[in-house]
């Protein structure tokens, strides 16, 4: 009876040794996932825009339909002239159907419109030379020789300058922002006499595209934030 109480002893104690063992390693283990340390990184990027939208807006007014329909006719082919001499294919060209409105019939007419109606027009060119369009904006007042004015888009056809090539330097700037994560990483754990460990969580946070600013929608600035939790080890 006795030698049985002394290895049910024995067996009790080791059991409680490795009880202990493992209760330390899983205080250890969770001091260790408690020291950690949360980063961000930044990566910025200036890109020209390779895709324009440039809605060519014009408007004819008057009473005598038919003739109004001849004289949006006529300015159409001249635009489309002038934008086919200056390099513009078809395949980058749009027109719409003009856009007609009565004022005499219009609820919120006053009654004292001088002409009947009003013909809006829009061609819109969509193109990836850039710089040709933006040259071409910039001298649309030759279309005043042959009589035809452009109006302002405003904000219902603005110009649109767009980047479509993210999917290319996306990759590159995530690098380049888990890197400069890390290195503010690196500087806190050795200010804190630590040593980085293994990356614990990280987001690779939301890109964003805007224009430089007002004046250069054409450059467009794009952004990225990387949130990463390092782990630290003494």
């Amino acid at each position: 009876m006795k030698n049985s109480w002394t290895i049910e002893a024995i067996i009790l104690a080791v059991a409680v040794i490795i009880l202990g063992f493992f209760i330390k390693g899983g205080i250890d283990n969770f001091a260790d996932k408690g020291r950690m340390v949360s980063v961000k990184g930044l990566a910025e990027v200036e890109v020209p825009a390779n895709k324009v939208t440039w809605p060519i807006v014009f408007k004819e007014v008057g009473n005598d339909l038919p003739a109004l329909y001849r004289g949006i006719n006529s300015t159409t082919k001249s635009i489309l002239d002038y934008l086919k001499s200056n390099g513009i294919s078809d395949k980058e060209i749009s027109v719409n159907a003009p856009l007609v409105i009565d004022l005499q019939s219009d609820r919120y007419s006053d009654g004292k419109a001088i002409y009947r109606y009003n013909i809006k027009s829009i061609i819109t060119v969509t193109s990836s030379q850039v710089d040709k369009i933006r040259s071409l904006i910039a001298s649309q007042g030759e279309l005043l020789k042959d009589g035809i004015a452009i109006v302002e888009g405003g904000y219902e056809n603005p110009i649109q300058y767009n980047f479509t090539s993210f999917n290319d330097i996306k990759p590159k700037m995530i690098e380049e922002a888990t890197k400069n994560a890390r290195l503010a990483a690196e500087q806190f754990a050795k200010d804190s006499d630590s040593e980085l460990g293994k990356i614990i969580h990280a987001n690779q946070g939301q890109f964003t595209i805007e224009d430089r600013d007002a004046n250069t929608p054409y450059i467009k600035h794009i952004r990225v934030v990387t949130s990463i939790d390092y782990a630290l080890k003494d």
